[in-house]
């Protein structure tokens, strides 16, 4: 019974962290007005065989209200016919340029080596670096650029909407925010008086283009499969304010499209949590199936299987149900499907092979792969 109660603890402690989260989260307004000149936002894209994507995602850039802004699309050595679509695009509109990618050097992870090339040609007083796989609402641009003017940022980046078409993306995808919602304290850190990491997502980061300069840019996280999370973590260690908003009004990504694409980009991620950590990543899946999937087990165990005191059962149905409170309160707030909170332990139960595939991965030193390259422990492209 103690346990019960531990755990019902730690899920009511979670849940108030949830709820002030996404009670404290920014959203972009649609009727932003920049005061004076609007200074040129230089929209940065790295792809590499985003023949699927890029053209819807370039359509939504070239519709924004905002009037003064370029967009540098860098193909990365693609095989597929990304860079003729841009080429043929970027024919009709000035504002557009392709850039061809450089050979990967060996000591550069893929991405960040595409987003250091697309900051060197940049001319904005801001950069924008966003993935071929996102979308933009016509006020995406403005009503970004004003809150970051308005927070002070140095880095601004945040919770785009992730689309789901299949039921695998359905169940699975949104179980990422669920985790980041209860687990950060993104309330607290945004208060904080001192510099923070908050979280960084990289298919959505905003800099100015100082402090993109002074930080060092994406040479700091050269080697860094998940650039992102360690780009928020060294704009915080130099002293620049990193803030991450609710962007599910105006920007949609669609990240994974099949199963094997959500499979093995969790492995990238949790992989990449093993190398700094495998103590750490294993010590947060015990914590995790412990509060959001042994209470699904011991309901049907005191319910169905033995008898269980009348107690023991309440406090086991009150753990199910903050569990799916909290999922609820979530996917309503990024507009996620239902059918991802029903089918909550389906979702819970993919997370965790992911976790055990990466450690695996991790122990025998297998590495991991990503857009046809292959990273090692030390993180840096093998080949």
């Amino acid at each position: 019974m103690l346990y019960q109660v531990i755990v019902t603890a730690g899920l009511l402690t979670f849940l108030l962290n949830l709820v002030l989260n996404l009670r404290n989260l920014k959203s972009p307004g649609t009727e932003n007005r920049i005061a004076g000149p609007e200074p040129l936002v230089s929209v940065l894209i790295p792809a590499r065989d985003e023949e699927a994507n890029i053209r819807a995602c370039l359509e939504s850039l070239r519709n924004q209200d905002y009037s003064n802004y370029e967009i540098l699309v860098l193909d990365d050595n693609s095989v597929d016919g990304t860079a003729e679509i841009v080429e043929a695009m970027a024919a009709e509109d000035s504002r557009l340029r392709l850039i061809s990618g450089e050979p990967l050097p060996d000591d550069w992870a893929g991405k960040p080596f595409a987003c250091y090339q697309l900051a060197r040609e940049a001319r904005g007083s801001w950069f924008l670096f966003v993935d071929a796989d996102t979308t933009h609402g016509r006020h995406m641009l403005s009503g970004v650029l004003t809150l970051a003017l308005k927070m002070k940022t140095s880095l601004l980046s945040g919770f785009p909407r992730q689309v789901a078409t299949s039921l695998p993306q359905k169940i699975a995808v949104p179980l990422i925010y669920f985790i980041i919602m209860g687990w950060a304290p993104l309330w607290l850190i945004h208060r904080s008086g001192t510099p923070r990491p908050s979280v960084a997502i990289g298919q959505f980061l905003l800099f100015s283009r100082e402090e993109y300069r002074r930080i060092g840019g994406h040479t700091v996280v050269k080697n860094r499969i998940l650039e992102d999370i360690w780009m928020g973590i060294e704009v915080s260690r130099r002293g620049g304010r990193h803030v991450a908003v609710d962007l599910s009004s105006v920007v949609s990504c669609n990240m994974y499209p099949t199963v094997g694409a959500m499979f093995h980009g969790l492995v990238r991620c949790i992989y990449s949590v093993s190398v700094i950590s495998p103590f750490m990543l294993v010590l947060l899946a015990a914590m995790a199936f412990v509060l959001y999937m042994a209470p699904f087990y011991w309901l049907w165990n005191g319910y169905f299987i033995t008898y269980t005191p009348l107690t023991w059962r309440v406090v086991v149905f009150s753990q199910v149900v903050i569990i799916f409170l909290m999922r609820w309160l979530v996917d309503s707030r990024f507009k996620e499907p239902a059918v991802s909170t029903w089918l909550h332990p389906l979702g819970i139960s993919f997370l965790f092979v992911t976790v055990v595939y990466s450690i695996w991965r991790w122990l025998v030193g297998a590495g991991v792969s990503w857009k046809e390259r292959a990273y090692g422990k030390e993180e840096s492209a093998v080949k």
